[in-house]
């Protein structure tokens, strides 16, 4: 019988791309769900080299960072982008699919 290799090494191994990881984040943010979401965040950073040196590298609190990937966090903003710029990804924004231009636009007021 041939052995298998566990799953989550190989997705690891796959998230050190940026390119993967980043692949792999929007999969999880089309899911929807919140703990989807922090649960890939946790993936990715361990892919590169663990949350401790992720928060180091990303100039954050060790122990705030853990909070924040756990299943019950709620990830600030700025915390979320320090994660990101980390990792090497950033945050974007596109339309969902199936969205028409059909309405006419507003421009966005500046804070």
């Amino acid at each position: 019988m041939a052995k298998t290799k566990p799953y989550q090494d190989e997705l690891l191994r796959a998230l050190e791309d940026p390119a993967e990881a980043a692949e792999y984040l929007n999969a999880a943010l089309e899911e929807g769900d919140t703990e989807t979401i922090l649960l890939a965040l946790r993936n990715v950073a361990e892919a590169h080299g663990g949350v401790a040196k992720v928060a180091e590298e990303a100039g954050l609190n060790r122990e705030h960072l853990y909070r924040m990937l756990s299943r019950q966090g709620n990830p600030e903003l700025t915390s979320l982008t320090a994660l990101l710029g980390a990792l090497e990804l950033r945050l974007a924004v596109s339309v969902r699919a199936g969205v028409s231009r059909s309405k006419p636009t507003r421009r966005a007021r500046r804070p």
